[in-house]
């Protein structure tokens, strides 16, 4: 696929691969390296990356690379893992915004989703993180797989589709699916009631690009349930990162935004069709809800790992010291399902 678009540099097309952003610096560091190696296997093309929120450049700054360097058309990547507010929403309202000011074409291509390279990739992180580990059978183990969470129950859904996928994949006994913030149940909680169902050994696997506070957040809650339960193996497999199948699905992406094959499933999609249960966010305008932490670089050691909010108390401008659960939480449409036992509230 880099030969297709390699015959067609003149056009002048350029490529902007748009990150979410951290306060974690490795996980910036891990981002910059995954666009290194989109780079690499496409040489002649020119990328750049820009991060919607905790980190510079923004993606405004990596549009602006891009027209110095004469670019006329850009293929915008989301690199995120499924389709929620940021993909839907956050983020093509930056480049629709972009595009009205200054004339750039812009073809916005699709998230990773779910694809046999995806799904390759999580059962590379397991198999890696049982390879040391004494020999079991793997009917007798449980795999939990653990999202970002949203407030889109269609991006939800696609946690529980991985899990089944790799549970029948690899012969496992049973699986679950866990969230990290936003929508239910979420890691502790979950693990507490999974524990219940008698396995040995669990497997924790954190879906996500990078590393970051809510891999931290992950990793602490399951090492508290296991901690409770010393009879009882847990591993914690790594995050997808920079895996070669992960790069395959970016430039796969890059080649169906390219070829104009770049829809997205609007079926459940609660902003176009009054999906059961979030009826009134059909139709919704489509607008950012990052702008006031746009490139915002606020970072601490707390940061590093699991946010207590200690910063809070420190002198630093207030603008530094707010978090990100604080900051949107007036902005975002109301999520139904806030109030859940074992759901966002329990993060109190």
């Amino acid at each position: 696929m880099d030969r297709a678009l390699l015959k067609h540099l003149d056009t002048d097309i350029g490529i902007l691969i748009c990150g979410h952003g951290s306060r974690n610096r490795l996980a910036v560091k891990e981002f910059a390296e995954l666009v290194d190696s989109i780079r690499r296997l496409l040489p002649n093309i020119p990328i750049e990356y820009g991060y919607l929120e905790f980190a510079i450049p923004i993606i405004t700054d990596g549009l602006d690379k891009l027209r110095d360097k004469g670019v006329k058309r850009v293929i915008a990547i989301p690199a995120m893992l499924f389709a929620a507010g940021h993909v839907k929403n956050d983020i093509p309202s930056v480049l629709k915004k972009y595009s009205a000011k200054t004339g750039l074409i812009i073809d916005y291509g699709s998230e990773l989703g779910i694809n046999n390279s995806m799904i390759s990739a999580a059962g590379a992180r397991i198999t890696e993180s049982v390879k040391d580990k004494a020999i079991k059978s793997n009917s007798d183990t449980l795999l939990v797989v653990v999202g970002r969470g949203s407030s889109d129950p269609d991006a939800n859904s696609n946690i529980s589709k991985i899990s089944r996928i790799l549970v029948e994949s690899f012969g496992f006994g049973w699986g679950e699916s866990l969230y990290s913030g936003v929508t239910f149940p979420l890691v502790e909680p979950g693990l507490r009631h999974i524990v219940k169902l008698g396995f040995k050994r669990i497997i924790v696997l954190p879906y996500f690009l990078f590393s970051g506070v809510l891999v931290s957040r992950i990793k602490n809650q399951t090492n508290i349930v296991a901690n409770s339960n010393p009879d009882i193996e847990f591993i914690f497999a790594n995050y997808l990162g920079n895996h070669p199948l992960v790069v395959s699905t970016f430039l796969e992406r890059i080649y169906q935004a390219f070829n104009g094959d770049n829809s997205m499933n609007c079926s459940l999609c609660k902003y176009r069709s009054p999906l059961l249960g979030f009826e009134k966010e059909a139709g919704l305008a489509q607008v950012s809800h990052h702008h006031h932490v746009e490139g915002l670089t606020a970072s601490c050691d707390l940061c590093e790992n699991e946010c207590t909010e200690e910063c809070q108390d420190q002198e630093k401008p207030e603008k530094l010291i707010h978090h990100h659960h604080n900051i949107h939480s007036h902005e975002h449409f109301p999520y139904p399902n806030s109030d859940h036992p074992l759901g966002p509230s329990s993060l109190n």
